[in-house]
């Protein structure tokens, strides 16, 4: 499923930190990594200040390239001078990327480019799927992967993260579990009648049972549903934290049945505040 991984750097610890992810993928898919440093356009003022960014900035490409190869993998790398998020979705584009891998946010000198801003740009407008990586207080990582969440409410739009989900659960032999958040008040519904309860119950017990199907169909034994009621990136957020889910997988947007509950600003709040890495998939 993953041939070519882009990683966008800057020589921060996110960055550090997202280019040992990528690797860790590109070892299991036997992909190439792509590093991507990007100069910021609209922050050089001068000819002695570009040639000393783009100095830099092919250091630190040369520095990750490195420690990726060391690994016996494919890498190619290329300093681009741009808006950051602009370079990095033409290059995806150009380059048939199949995985961008970033940093929720870094500092590179003075100048800062790769920050949760330009992430949260990539993650909504790439046509490929995002991996963001955040370090954690305890520094500690979370590959290989042992148990992958996907998120679900049955809509298309959550359905476009089930296929990487599925793959890389296969590919790490992990446990793949599958939750649905039922969220009344995303609907206007002060109180619960019955009646509409028991619909969106019963649409979140539908949506998490075809996850499962697709898992079996896979040959994935290791499966582990759940529905819970509340607010959907706190309660995605629980889960995580309670089953030590290692990535999540899920859409930007989605819509279940009359009304939309996980909608992209629930994976961006997961993408701000999950301890673990999130994948965000995005419908075509």
């Amino acid at each position: 499923m993953f041939d070519n991984i882009l990683v966008p750097t800057d020589g921060s610890t996110c960055a550090e930190m997202a280019t040992e992810y990528a690797t860790d993928l590109a070892s299991r898919y036997g992909a190439t990594v792509h590093v991507l440093c990007v100069a910021d356009s609209r922050t050089l003022e001068n000819a002695p200040q570009y040639q000393r960014i783009k100095a830099e900035r092919t250091e630190l490409a040369e520095q990750a390239s490195t420690d990726i190869s060391t690994a016996g993998i494919q890498v190619e790398q290329t300093v681009q001078t741009d808006v950051p998020y602009r370079a990095i979705l033409e290059y995806a584009a150009d380059q048939e990327i199949d995985l961008i891998v970033m940093g929720t946010h870094g500092r590179t000198g003075v100048e800062r480019y790769l920050l949760g801003s330009v992430t949260e740009k990539v993650v909504r407008r790439s046509d490929v799927p995002v991996l963001t990586v955040s370090v954690t207080d305890e520094g500690a990582v979370a590959y290989p992967y042992g148990d992958v969440l996907v998120p679900t409410d049955g809509s298309d739009g959550a359905a476009a993260a089930l296929d990487p989900a599925v793959d890389i659960a296969s590919t790490y032999d992990a446990r793949l579990h599958a939750l649905s958040v039922v969220d009344p008040m995303a609907m206007g519904i002060d109180a619960r009648p019955d009646r509409i309860a028991e619909q969106l119950e019963d649409a979140a017990r539908t949506a998490v049972e075809t996850v499962e199907e697709r898992a079996r169909d896979a040959s994935i034994s290791a499966i582990k549903t759940a529905v819970e009621s509340g607010p959907p990136y706190r309660a995605i957020r629980s889960y995580a934290d309670a089953n030590d889910i290692d990535l999540i997988v899920m859409g930007t947007h989605g819509r279940s049945g009359i009304e939309r509950y996980l909608l992209g600003s629930v994976a961006e709040k997961t993408v701000r505040t999950s301890s673990v890495p999130v994948m965000t998939v995005r419908r075509p």
